[in-house]
C-alpha cells in the first residue's frame, strides 16, 4: 500500500498545472512598496541603462595610427663639445617610433675615445694588488673590456686590472644639473592621429576640419584658448601632469599623452573629438628610487687621417613620451534596445515575485493571505485550500 500510495503522490505532482491568480490587496503599506520598487526598476532602466549607458546603441573599439613631428633648437657650452646647436636630427633619438618620441634632454659625455689598453674602472671585482687577480681573456658582463691580465694604476691609490676596450673609458658620474638641453622645454611636437570605427565605417583624425594651414603654425595647444590645436609644448605636457619639466629632464622619465575618442554617432559627426590628459609613467617613489628615469648610450664615430677610428660617446638622459589612444562609438542598433527593452520588463516582473514574497512571509495577515492565493482544484471541484 505504501508504494502504491507513493506512485500516486508522484504521479499527481507529475500531472498538476499551476496558473496565476490575481489577488488584490489593499493596503496601503504593500502598494507603496510595490509602487516604490517599481519606480527604483524604471528608473534604472531609463536613466542608467538608456541615458547613461547609452543601452540603445551598438558599440565598436577604435583603430588608430600614431605619427609625432618635433620642432625645437637648443644651444650648449661644455668643455667636451664647445659650443654647439642642437636640431631636431640631434636630440630625436631614433627619428621615428610607433606612438612614440624621446627627446634628449641630458648628457654625460666621453669625447675622444680610441680602442687601446687602460685600467678598469674600481669595483670590488676590478680591484687587484697583482697580475694573478687580473685573469687574461676574462669578459665580465659588468665590466668595461676584455682584460689583459696585467694590473696597473689606476690613481695614486688604486690599482685595477687593465682591459682592452675603448679608452678613455665612460665617466662614473653624475648627470649635471640643470640638465643641458634646458631649453628643450620649449620644443613643440605636432601629434597627428588618425583613428576609424570600422563596424560604423567612420574615419576621423585630430587635425580638425576647421584647423587650417594658417592656423597650424601658429597654434599651440591650451586647454582654456586652443583645445583643438595638435601642436602641444612640452613644457605644458609635463605641467599638465603635475611636474616640473627641468627637474624631470636631469634623469629623464617616461610621459604619457592619452588620446581619447568617445563618439555618439547618433550627434552630429563635428561632436566627435579628441579631449587630451597628461600624466607621468615612470616611477618616482622617493623611498624606492633605485636607477630612476630614462637613460641610454650611444656614440658618434669618426676617422682620423691617420685612419686611427675615434669616437665620443653620449650617456644620453631624456624623457620618452607615449601617446596612447583609447575610445568608443556607439550608434543606435534595433537590438541592443530590444534586449535592454527586455531586461527592463523582466525585472518590472521580478517585483512582484518580491512583493509576494514580502505579502506571504512578513505581513500580520500572512496566513490569510496564503489561503486566498492559493487555490487546489481537481477534476471533481474545489478542494480546501490547504490540500495539496
Amino acid at each position: 500500500m505504501s508504494e502504491k500510495g507513493c506512485c500516486d503522490s508522484v504521479g499527481q505532482c507529475f500531472f498538476d498545472y499551476y496558473t496565476s491568480k490575481i489577488l488584490v490587496i489593499r493596503s496601503k503599506k504593500v502598494g507603496t512598496l510595490n509602487r516604490f520598487t517599481q519606480a527604483l526598476v524604471i528608473a534604472y532602466v531609463i536613466g542608467y541603462v538608456c541615458v547613461l549607458k547609452k543601452g540603445y546603441q551598438d558599440t565598436d573599439t577604435v583603430l588608430s595610427s600614431v605619427t609625432t613631428k618635433v620642432k625645437g633648437i637648443a644651444l650648449t657650452n661644455t668643455t667636451e663639445l664647445g659650443e654647439r646647436i642642437w636640431d631636431v636630427a640631434d636630440y630625436i633619438i631614433p627619428p621615428q617610433e610607433d606612438g612614440s618620441f624621446f627627446v634628449l634632454t641630458n648628457m654625460i659625455i666621453t669625447p675622444n675615445q680610441t680602442q687601446s689598453k687602460c685600467a678598469e674602472n674600481p669595483t670590488p671585482a676590478s680591484k687587484c694588488t697583482s697580475h694573478r687577480d687580473c685573469k687574461r681573456g676574462f669578459n665580465d658582463a659588468r665590466g668595461d673590456g676584455v682584460r689583459t691580465g696585467r694590473c696597473v694604476n689606476y690613481n695614486i691609490t688604486t690599482k685595477t686590472c687593465e682591459v682592452l676596450s675603448w679608452c678613455p673609458l665612460e665617466k662614473i658620474v653624475e648627470p649635471p644639473n640643470p640638465p643641458l638641453l634646458a631649453d628643450a622645454e620649449n620644443f613643440t611636437v605636432l601629434i597627428k592621429n588618425n583613428i576609424r570605427y570600422p563596424k560604423f565605417n567612420f574615419n576621423k583624425r585630430n587635425i580638425l576640419p576647421n584647423i587650417n594651414s594658417s592656423y597650424l603654425t601658429q597654434c599651440v595647444f591650451s586647454r582654456k584658448t586652443d583645445s583643438d590645436c595638435p601642436i602641444f609644448r612640452l613644457k605644458d605636457i609635463v605641467r599638465e601632469a603635475d611636474e616640473d619639466f627641468q627637474t624631470m629632464a636631469v634623469h629623464g622619465g617616461v610621459m604619457g599623452v592619452q588620446i581619447r575618442w568617445d563618439c555618439d554617432l547618433d550627434m552630429p559627426q563635428s561632436w566627435c573629438i579628441p579631449r587630451y590628459t597628461f600624466r607621468r609613467l615612470d616611477n618616482k617613489d622617493p623611498e624606492n628610487n633605485v636607477a630612476p628615469g630614462y637613460n641610454f648610450r650611444f656614440a658618434k664615430y669618426y676617422k682620423n687621417t691617420d685612419g686611427t677610428e675615434t669616437r665620443t660617446l653620449i650617456k644620453g638622459y631624456g624623457i620618452r613620451f607615449d601617446v596612447m589612444v583609447f575610445g568608443q562609438a556607439g550608434k543606435f542598433n534595433v537590438v541592443p534596445t530590444l534586449l535592454n527593452i527586455g531586461a527592463g520588463l523582466a525585472l518590472l516582473g521580478l517585483v512582484n515575485v518580491i512583493c509576494d514574497w514580502i505579502v506571504l512571509t512578513f505581513m500580520k495577515r500572512k496566513q490569510h493571505y496564503r489561503e486566498q492565493k492559493y487555490t487546489y482544484v481537481d477534476d471533481f471541484g474545489l478542494l480546501s485550500n490547504e490540500e495539496g
